[in-house]
């Protein structure tokens, strides 16, 4: 059971395990945003990266930890010592560093992926916890595959590590095998066999394979987990891992469960990180999620909607404000000026500039011609679309397109490059097609589209059209962005904002 308010520490990993997930990939000014917004959230820990993978990697820890204040900066790192080097390498001007080493301990590992036995991974696990430990005094110490690994000897290492300076040991379910009462029993175990664990924080790291990392962490937390490993959105390597805005509400809401707990996420940033991550991962955010879904909130049934009618609380479990979601929706129109434009991105959590508050205006007044009533998240798809993290390369002028039933699609675009205009005409297979030959025409570089989506931001006829896509271009690959009434024009901006992140990558 839990003692009086005992705090379950929140270890993002967005950005890193969320990463790896296929399709995700994050340039260093992304990072570095989701980051900014992780403290506004409240998180305890933000394991920023795995440097040694790549020097990209170490140099975007590298300016988290030099930028980002207020939470704990962790580094991921094999048990050998160019990895360990690595980590501190790019944690090290953090206020608070934190090197989390790892380390396969299952005997399927050990025998098909190290082929080295019990002595010589326990072996490497303790030097590698002492080697980490001259360079940082947080350690983290995973012994990967822990769900499959004999008890005895999970025991042993986890007992040796502690011994060795970790002060933190996770019991990760890597591959999603474990199911809650399972996991809840080990953690009994653990706490039972090893000797000098109170010495060192226990922490879980489930995965979604099964669909049950919420559940597992949850479990793992009644039986005497303090820490939690999860991402937003519970994005992650194939299923995912463990949900942040599930598993903190499943603590909140269900306080006659989880008696004492308490974290320190600010649960009114929840919706509007699960945005920004889904925006630059380019991971929609499905309808029926939990807690951050548009239907979390929505009720289509006669019965459902007379009930929530006389009483929220009838079909509601929890508020939707608590999460981020706005209470009435629609904020402004377009007689509507720039001081209360200004006020709503303030209450909304944007920190902009004057400069930044005009352009988004431009783009506001624009909007608002269009359509008219401006909901929260249709201001919430404009900033992220406007505010850009890349310098611009390429700017959209113009586009005009050709199309119909009995006509051959053609576009013209026009762009500004420096100083320059460059203008290109082409056929397609449609109007989106052709603006993007267009456009690859217009600035030289040829495109590959790999995934192209239309989600409509709100509601009605004149609702704001969001295109995600996913472009190769150079060797690289690329998720990008655009919003507009005019899903062609939606498609232009987010083409050529995938060009623009390429050329900055």
């Amino acid at each position: 059971m839990a003692s009086f308010m005992d705090k379950i520490i929140i270890f993002d990993t967005t950005l890193r395990d969320g990463e790896q997930a296929p399709g995700a990939s994050l340039n260093p000014a992304e990072k570095l945003e989701i980051a900014h917004a992780l403290v506004d959230l409240g998180v305890d820990v933000i394991e920023a990266g795995f440097p040694i993978s790549s020097r990209g990697d170490l140099e975007s820890v590298k300016e988290i930890a030099r930028s980002v204040k207020g939470t704990v900066i962790c580094a991921l790192a094999r048990a050998v010592k160019g990895d360990i080097d690595a980590a501190y390498e790019a944690v090290r001007h953090a206020k608070r560093p934190r090197i989390h080493v790892f380390l396969a301990t299952s005997k399927i590992h050990m025998q098909h992926k190290f082929k080295k036995t019990e002595d010589e991974v326990l072996r490497l696990a303790v030097e590698s916890v002492k080697y980490a430990k001259k360079f940082c005094a947080d350690i983290d110490f995973s012994p990967e595959d822990t769900t499959r690994t004999e008890r005895k000897f999970l025991f042993k290492i986890l007992k040796e590590v502690i011994a060795a300076g970790a002060t933190t040991v996770n019991i990760p379910d890597t591959v999603g095998y474990t199911e809650p009462d399972e996991y809840a029993d080990l953690v009994c175990a653990v706490k039972e066999n090893v000797p000098n664990i109170h010495k060192a924080v226990i922490s879980v790291h489930c995965h979604n394979d099964l669909g049950l990392a919420v559940a597992n962490s949850l479990a793992a937390i009644k039986s005497g987990a303090r820490q939690v490993e999860c991402t937003v959105n519970g994005i992650g390597e194939r299923a995912g891992n463990a949900s942040l805005e599930e598993i903190v509400m499943a603590l909140r809401t269900r306080k006659d469960i989880y008696k004492g707990f308490n974290t320190s996420i600010v649960t009114a940033n929840i919706y509007k990180t699960s945005r920004l991550v889904s925006k630059l991962t380019g991971f929609a955010v499905a309808p029926n999620k939990a807690i951050v879904g548009g239907n979390a909130f929505r009720h289509e049934s006669g019965i459902h909607q007379d009930g929530v009618l006389k009483e929220r609380s009838t079909y509601e479990i929890m508020r939707p404000e608590d999460v981020g979601f706005s209470g009435s929706g629609i904020v402004l129109g377009k007689h509507s000026g720039r001081h209360a434009l200004k006020e709503r991105l303030k209450e909304l959590g944007f920190k902009l500039s004057d400069g930044e508050v005009a352009r988004i205006n431009t783009r506001f007044k624009e909007l608002a011609d269009k359509k008219k009533n401006i909901f929260d998240d249709d201001l919430i798809s404009v900033v992220q679309d406007e505010i850009k993290l890349v310098e611009p390369v390429w700017i959209l002028l113009g586009f005009e397109i050709n199309s119909g039933t009995k006509i051959n699609p053609s576009a013209k675009v026009d762009l500004k490059y420096k100083n320059n205009i460059s203008s290109a005409q082409s056929n397609g297979d449609g109007p989106v097609d052709a603006c993007f030959k267009a456009i690859d025409k217009a600035t030289g570089v040829k495109g590959e589209l790999q995934d192209y989506r239309i989600e409509a931001v709100t509601k009605g006829k004149d609702a704001l059209g969001e295109v995600i896509l996913k472009l190769k271009a150079k060797g690289k690959v690329v998720t990008a962005r655009g919003s507009s009434t005019d899903i062609i024009e939606a498609s232009v901006r987010a083409y050529i904002n995938a060009l623009n992140k390429i050329e900055s990558l």
